[in-house]
């Protein structure tokens, strides 16, 4: 496959896809035509064709998409296929809740550790997954292969927290954290500002509770 640029706009709905390829899955549908994954994605088959069509390309004409092939080639493109061992920084209330996600696995993402600077946590087990001490985590990292870290601390101290996981090599941050991280550009970093969110879901309900005033 010929190596292209593919916009971020794109491999945020790849997500998306394998999501709903899943569900087909379940509901046993072999094949689906882009105006029918359209309709269920609130997309332009359009729009679906362009997509796919980065990766080179699906369907056949005439024929749709299988969905078995094209949920396990998303899935590839994902990196799905692959194991990416994770850590989770912080055992208050919101990482223990996404320690006790069990769908990471089933994605491929195998959850190896916790950690907190809070001494009462420390031996408590999510999962089979014990909380450790913060100063334990450098040589964590480093022996077990870890990738990926979510941070779920707090702004004042994630900034620090950070540079540790780049300085121990980790590829990938996971920030739930209300700040922006500075790190270096081979270390990717995907926010989660919830309070952003809320905001846009306020903004939203506004403008609807305007236009439907008077109806």
């Amino acid at each position: 496959m010929e190596t292209r640029k593919i916009s971020q706009a794109v491999i945020r709905r790849l997500p998306r896809y394998y999501r709903y390829l899943g569900e087909l899955l379940e509901d046993g549908v072999e094949r689906i035509s882009s105006n029918d994954l359209s309709k269920r994605m609130k997309l332009t088959a359009s729009q679906i064709r362009q997509d796919l069509n980065n990766f080179g390309g699906f369907g056949q004409q005439g024929y749709g998409y299988n969905v078995k092939y094209l949920h396990t080639e998303i899935g590839k493109i994902l990196g799905l296929e692959n194991k990416h061992n994770f850590i989770i920084v912080g055992a208050g209330n919101l990482g223990q809740a996404l320690a006790n996600y069990s769908h990471f696995e089933n994605q491929g993402f195998i959850l190896k550790g916790i950690f907190d600077v809070n001494p009462t946590l420390r031996g408590m087990s999510i999962r089979d997954v014990p909380v450790r001490m913060m100063s334990e985590m450098k040589d964590f990292i480093k022996e077990n292969n870890i990738e990926i870290a979510v941070l779920t601390i707090p702004k004042e101290c994630a900034i620090d927290v950070a540079k540790d996981l780049v300085d121990a090599g980790i590829q990938a941050i996971w920030n739930f954290a209300h700040v922006d991280l500075n790190v270096p550009d081979n270390v990717i970093v995907e926010s989660v500002h919830l309070s952003e969110s809320l905001m846009r879901l306020s903004y939203n309900i506004s403008r609807y509770n305007e236009d439907h005033a008077d109806k």
